[in-house]
């Protein structure tokens, strides 16, 4: 698939205010609980993902919450976090449906704050193919849960509306079709390029999942910030 037909895709599937199904190829975790990840175009290999010890929390469609494969209540996850033991440089992955409300993954996002995460990794499938027999390594978006200090940033909203979700950048009203480049122009008169991403809780976390993709495509740091609009 083209990244122009992928781009066109996915703003027509925005305006009837669904999530975009495409054909991906998704990674082969070693365990884990199976859910459509959103996909993108600029995710970075992330092998550490495949080890054995590696940390996931994993968001289903309909909001349910899994710590590797062991289902947690909101209220229990960060109990598992602090009780089980890792690596002071271990990441967090999070493992969201793209149908999954963003309140849920934001809820995740904010507990591993809270944990210590500053950069959790959202993972993501990918449009590509693989060889026939081979795995596909995971890959994922790093996101920031703070700006740098005194950083200028370009902030990017999703409002929840009908029949699909808007953008504001910079409080001006923007097009999903044109986030890219809107972001690069913008991101060209600063000398760090951050990018903030707010979103409405009720809107879905493939939405969002597509803006940090564009932002990550002009090489910014993303940074989610809350609370939801």
């Amino acid at each position: 698939m083209s990244y122009v037909r992928f781009v066109c895709l996915l703003a027509s599937t925005l305006t009837t205010g669904a999530v975009l199904i495409a054909v991906a190829q998704s990674p082969a975790l070693q365990r884990g609980i199976s859910v459509q990840m959103a996909v993108t175009r600029n995710a970075a290999p992330m092998p550490d993902a495949d080890n054995q010890d590696a940390w996931i929390v994993t968001v289903a469609a309909d909001g349910s919450l899994y710590f590797g494969t062991d289902p947690v209540t909101r209220a229990g996850l960060m109990d598992v976090m602090v009780r089980t033991p890792r690596n002071r440089e271990q990441k967090l992955y999070i493992k969201a449906d793209d149908r999954a409300p963003y309140a849920d993954v934001e809820y995740v996002f904010k507990s591993a704050r809270t944990a210590g995460f500053d950069a959790p990794v959202f993972l993501t499938a990918q449009p590509e193919s693989a060889t026939p027999g081979s795995i596909v390594s995971p890959k994922g978006l790093e996101v920031f849960a703070a700006a740098p200090p005194n950083a200028e940033s370009v902030v990017v909203q999703i409002l929840a509306g009908q029949p699909s979700p808007t953008l504001r950048v910079n409080d001006a009203d923007a097009s999903w079709a044109a986030l890219q480049n809107t972001l690069r122009r913008l991101l060209t008169k600063q000398n760090a390029k951050v990018v903030v991403v707010k979103a409405a809780g009720s809107v879905l976390f493939g939405q969002v999942a597509y803006v940090i993709d564009a932002a990550h495509s002009t090489g910014a740091k993303v940074v989610l910030a809350g609370p939801s609009l």
